[in-house]
């Protein structure tokens, strides 16, 4: 198996990595220029450590989240069903991070995706893998909607990946408080 491989099936399981820490454990924090960075799992420590990127940080009054990628386990029906619990999967791990530092889905004012319209995952055209995405988007987001680029790529590092999503919150420090629910 290659390097390459090793490191995408590494960092493809960061979509699932939310489940390590149970949800009343805090994120940890890093103080970092402007802001601090949010580990919120086990697995998220690990890849922050190995592959050297933040799975969320805050500079000044935005919260950056780094791309959750949706992928399919192995084995598992290529249904419109099937991606759509794998996008619910991807968009819980971003709130996750968003909430770590302060930010919630209202507060996202750019969302980037990066979709592999011809993935194997994923069985159908590009317009119904769009309309599969942007039906789970709609249950965890809703008006006033983000800035949206949705870009078409020949392939994502998580081996088994259909679509990466990458967000940036505007959230003012003041909310980031422990009335906020942030330890």
């Amino acid at each position: 198996m290659s390097r390459l491989t090793n490191i995408a099936r590494a960092l493809g399981l960061l979509a699932l990595a939310t489940t390590a820490l149970s949800d009343t454990t805090p994120p940890t924090r890093i103080p970092a220029p402007g802001g601090e960075v949010a580990i919120t799992s086990a697995r998220e420590q690990e890849f922050y450590d190995k592959w050297n990127f933040a799975p969320a940080r805050r500079a000044g009054d935005y919260v950056y989240v780094s791309g959750v990628v949706v992928w399919e386990e192995p084995g598992t029906p290529r249904t419109p069903e099937t991606f759509k619990a794998a996008t619910r999967v991807a968009f819980e791990t971003l709130r996750k991070r968003l909430r770590a530092l302060g930010a919630d889905f209202p507060d996202v004012v750019m969302m980037n995706t990066f979709h592999d319209w011809s993935a194997p995952e994923f069985k159908g055209d590009r317009i119904a893998q769009f309309e599969a995405f942007l039906a789970v988007k709609r249950e965890f987001m809703s008006a006033p909607h983000p800035a949206w680029t949705a870009v078409g790529t020949s392939a994502l590092i998580r081996e088994g990946g259909v679509v990466e999503v990458q967000m940036i919150a505007y959230a003012p420090q003041a909310k980031a408080s422990p009335a906020a629910g942030i330890h």
